[in-house]
């Protein structure tokens, strides 16, 4: 069984860094070119836990883009907006939807992960669930959330100790997270 992050534990790990060094890792992403990069989809309600789940993906390897302040992009949401952040996603190497109780409320999360399913393979594609509470993790499976791979806390077979994979449930196999960045 997978092992997914709760919101109070990417809340620590943001909460250990300083604020300086949470404002330069958003600043960072949000002010890098898209290209070759991790596009991290996420709802604009998940911003207490975003430097965390930056830093877990650029600890493995990962450059990670998130739109929020890209200065490319319309001050207000519009159909140039949605173009641009298409553009984004087919620049990118990999795609990281941040799935919280708050992405299905999100209009931008599930057309920014449709548009990555049509422009990139599954290989490519990956959930990274953060639950409000470790009992509740049967909604990281509904619907297309299932269909992707999940970023996942867990121990590989023969090794000692936990890490972070890239976790196929259908098929129970995984791959170190950052190998799965490397490809």
């Amino acid at each position: 069984m997978a092992n997914f992050f709760t919101r109070s534990q990417f809340r620590g790990f943001t909460e250990n860094l300083s604020l300086q060094e949470r404002t330069n890792i958003r600043k960072r992403a949000e002010e890098r070119s898209p290209s070759g990069t991790t596009f991290l989809s996420h709802s604009s309600k998940d911003q207490d836990i975003l430097p965390g789940v930056i830093r877990v993906l650029e600890n493995h390897g990962a450059t990670v883009y998130i739109d929020k302040k890209d200065s490319s992009l319309p001050p207000y949401t519009s159909k140039d907006t949605a173009a641009k952040l298409k553009n984004r996603i087919q620049q990118s190497k990999k795609f990281v939807l941040l799935a919280t109780e708050n992405s299905k409320d999100s209009r931008w999360v599930p057309w920014e992960l449709g548009v990555a399913d049509g422009n990139k393979s599954f290989d490519n594609i990956a959930i990274f669930p953060v639950l409000e509470d470790t009992m509740n993790d049967s909604w990281t499976n509904w619907e297309y959330l299932g269909l992707y791979d999940h970023v996942a806390w867990r121990k590989f077979r023969g090794k000692e100790k936990e890490e972070w994979m890239v976790w196929d449930r259908r098929k129970n196999t995984a791959s170190a997270l950052a190998q799965w960045l490397a490809r």
